[in-house]
């Protein structure tokens, strides 16, 4: 691969993901002060990513994939993406806003595949180049977090505004990216095929089954970071809390390192275990730490992102693959991430949403009872994962003989 065209492939990731930071990881926030929002309603505004990460394979590997350049339809969604960006700082409503939210949801998801169609195609050693172009999309959510922050607007509009800049600036420069051509017409191509039920037959593999559950149950939690981290800090009187949650990013660009040599050494069932139980830190020292803005266990819990992140999901992507063998490897990804960051974000941020409006009181939130419920959620996943998962340290693939 060329170094001109490394480093194109890398300042897409970049932008890529700062997109994606620069009104996310804010929204319930905004939505509290411009929109008057319920917990509920933020719960329902985060799913729409949800929604769309279970809808995106349909139209990646149905239409996009088979009738278009990554490239072209990718430029295509980024600049209909800024259009909706801007039309969400002008609505008022928090049903309207909801949509908007949903329609931009189903211009971006689908540029997280094709933008890694792109950088794949272009690869020679895959395995040893895209971690390090990837690496650029961690850079690009780290610098969009520490601008909000700094310039302290993550309360505002302008959120948005820069995230609908910097789409625009993708999607035109998404033309210019190197050439990926629409795959074969011919190809059998089905819904079910688009997320991954050729992976179907890993669920004979009892650990692989019980992985797959569990895994789904973990984003419960994860979805109440997602969405209330930002309007807890926030509530609680945190000075730049946007620009101290890229804290957890850092980790995890950190903590992903450690993962290749950790992964053979203590097994996968360790590995799982130990971004679980992160999750139970991160939320207890939440519960307990809330008083002080300024408490070590607060910046403890964020910065615990790295372990809860890295060593149940990526590691969940790892065992993926090596249960899955060559063959449908790609199919068990695509189920994992459907599940996950389809059906599990899902659930998770509609019941995130109504545990937090239960917790609700007169002067803002009872935000102990609100972290002690993901904290529980996690501690039962912990316990059925050490009860029922007996996969071997070597993981074998689960493929029936």
């Amino acid at each position: 691969m060329k170094r001109s065209t490394g480093a194109s492939l890398a300042f897409m990731m970049f932008l890529q993901y700062f997109i994606w930071s620069s009104w996310y990881v804010t929204m319930g926030t905004y939505m509290k002060e411009n929109l008057g929002s319920s917990d509920v309603q933020i719960g329902a505004a985060f799913s729409a990513l949800a929604i769309a990460t279970m809808i995106s394979p349909f139209f990646v590997g149905l239409v996009a994939d088979r009738f278009f350049a990554a490239q072209r339809i990718m430029g295509v969604l980024h600049l209909l993406g800024a259009v909706l960006l801007f039309a969400a700082t002008r609505v008022t409503g928090n049903a309207i806003f909801y949509w908007t939210i949903l329609i931009y949801s189903l211009m971006y998801m689908p540029t997280i595949a094709l933008s890694n169609s792109v950088a794949f195609s272009q690869m020679t050693d895959p395995g040893k180049q895209f971690p390090w172009i990837r690496v650029f999309g961690t850079i690009g959510w780290i610098v969009a977090g520490t601008l909000v922050g700094n310039l302290q607007i993550e309360k505002s509009a302008n959120t948005f505004y820069l995230a609908a800049a910097v789409s625009a600036a993708l999607g035109l420069f998404s033309f210019f990216l190197p050439n990926t051509p629409p795959k074969a017409k011919t190809e059998a191509v089905s819904g079910a095929k688009a997320i991954g039920s050729d992976a179907f037959v890993l669920f004979k593999d009892k650990s692989f089954s019980v992985f797959f559950i569990a895994a789904i149950l973990v984003c419960i939690p994860l979805a109440f970071y997602y969405g209330f981290a930002n309007p807890f800090l926030n509530e609680i009187g945190m000075q730049n809390a946007a620009g101290k949650m890229i804290l957890g990013q850092v980790s995890e660009g950190l903590f992903i390192l450690a993962i290749p040599f950790m992964f053979n050494r203590i097994g996968v069932k360790n590995m799982l275990m130990l971004g679980i139980l992160a999750w139970i830190l991160r939320y207890v020292f939440f519960a307990y730490g809330y008083a002080d803005p300024n408490s070590w266990m607060l910046y403890s819990g964020i910065i615990l992102h790295g372990v809860c992140y890295d060593f149940f999901f990526v590691t969940g992507y790892m065992y993926c693959e090596k249960k899955a063998g060559e063959k449908i490897k790609n199919a068990a990804q695509g189920l994992f991430t459907f599940a996950t960051y389809g059906l599990g974000m899902f659930i998770g941020t509609w019941f995130s949403g109504f545990v937090a409006g239960h917790y609700q009181t007169d002067t803002g939130h009872n935000w102990q009872g609100i972290w002690l419920v993901p904290a529980s959620i996690a501690g039962a996943v912990l316990i059925y994962f050490l009860l029922f998962f007996k996969e071997k340290k070597e993981v074998s693939p689960g493929l029936p003989v």
